[in-house]
């Protein structure tokens, strides 16, 4: 079964191949570029953004099943702004799944930043006096202190994806 992720991100490829590691799948990363901007900034711009990456995928290569994982923030009632995570499988047939993840408040200099227009990898490059945090421990890694890492986070994402669809493929 062919199975195509909505980026080439690493963090985000390797929580699909620790899902879906059986023998019969094959995993493709797509550099796919959904609508929505760089800096989701709303739980639904996020889930639209992981749908959409799932869809490109799956045409775009031609798998069987096409699963995009999206990064945002979102602001709460009291203006904390908040980390957020959504995930969306979809298949062949259009069937679509979705599953979202980790949610934990940013501190406020972090969504100061945000609210300036700056990107989250970018902030968060600062905020951590290091390069490429997205591509590695993510924002969730640095603010719980490596106890739950951006991989670890997707792969929870993806798991619940994958149950989803199986209990629906089965009834």
């Amino acid at each position: 079964m062919k199975i195509a992720v909505g980026t080439k991100n690493n963090t985000k490829v390797k929580a699909v191949k620790a899902v879906f590691h059986e023998a019969h799948y094959t995993i493709i990363a797509s550099d796919v570029q959904p609508s929505v901007s760089k800096q989701p900034f709303s739980d639904e711009e996020t889930l639209q953004g992981a749908i959409e990456r799932a869809k490109l995928a799956v045409s775009y290569q031609q798998a069987d099943i096409g699963i995009g994982l999206e990064g945002g923030v979102f602001v709460a009632q009291d203006g904390v702004i908040w980390l957020c995570n959504w995930g969306a499988l979809v298949d062949r047939d259009e069937v679509v799944v979705v599953a979202g993840g980790a949610r934990i408040p940013l501190p406020n200099e972090i969504g100061e930043q945000l609210k300036m227009g700056k990107e989250l990898a970018e902030v968060m490059d600062g905020y951590a006096n290091r390069r490429d945090v997205r591509l590695n421990e993510g924002a969730i890694g640095i603010l719980t202190n490596g106890a739950v890492d951006r991989t670890t986070m997707y792969t929870h994402i993806v798991h619940m994806l994958k149950g989803q669809y199986e209990h629906q493929k089965k009834g």
